[in-house]
């Protein structure tokens, strides 16, 4: 019986957490750039991955949200972290698909892998749950590859706010702040079958993605 009710005081929690969230992320004064090309490429058909860097969730929340009714999925770790994220997420309309590099990343990719090429669009953080900051991992590669997705780079900057002393200089702008969401280039990474191949395409990605980490 304590449990139940450990599990119900814990739902309450979480879901006031998600409505917090939704109404801080709300006083931001929001710019969305260049994303058009990539989502006109999405309703003709394609598929597109939507890639960042962990210390931008938090910047990026508010706007996700409008993506839906395209039933997007996410992965996000198996953590106490993860599991408020995971809430997050799946109350703004994602499927939270639970894993990572370091537990059950194999069976979290499959699952990836089905959730993207049926819905079109998915997204993922390119440096996982731990890091470390500014290194794309596999993964990335491998899901846009299995599923001939177009990789998107999402950058977030904020003229105001705080940077936590974790990982990967978490990024949380200060109330009423300017954010400005962009969307990078399409990229293919699919060039080459070889294990040569995959690793260029990884490291091609990060150069890329690489000058839009914040201080």
């Amino acid at each position: 019986m304590l449990k139940k009710y450990r599990y119900l005081l814990i739902g309450k929690i979480q879901e006031s957490f998600y409505y917090i969230i939704r109404a801080y992320s709300w006083t931001f004064r929001l710019r969305i750039e260049n994303e058009k090309p990539w989502l006109e490429y999405l309703q003709n058909g394609g598929r597109v991955l939507l890639c960042g860097w962990h210390q931008i969730f938090f910047a990026a929340i508010r706007h996700f949200k409008s993506y839906a009714s395209y039933h997007p999925a996410l992965m996000i770790s198996k953590s106490k972290d993860g599991d408020i994220i995971a809430d997050v997420a799946e109350k703004s309309g994602w499927h939270a698909v639970r894993g990572s590099s370091s537990r059950d990343g194999g069976r979290a990719l499959k699952e990836m892998v089905g959730y993207l090429k049926q819905s079109g669009l998915a997204a993922h953080i390119v440096d996982g749950p731990k890091g470390p900051a500014g290194i794309v991992k596999a993964g990335v590669v491998s899901l846009a590859r299995a599923t001939g997705a177009v990789v998107v780079p999402v950058y977030a900057t904020s003229d105001r706010a705080w940077y936590f002393n974790s990982w990967d200089h978490f990024m949380l702008p200060k109330p009423f702040a300017r954010v400005n969401l962009r969307f990078g280039e399409m990229l293919d990474l699919s060039s080459g079958a070889s294990d040569e191949d995959f690793e260029l395409q990884r490291v091609r990605l990060q150069k890329i993605m690489q000058p839009g980490i914040l201080a």
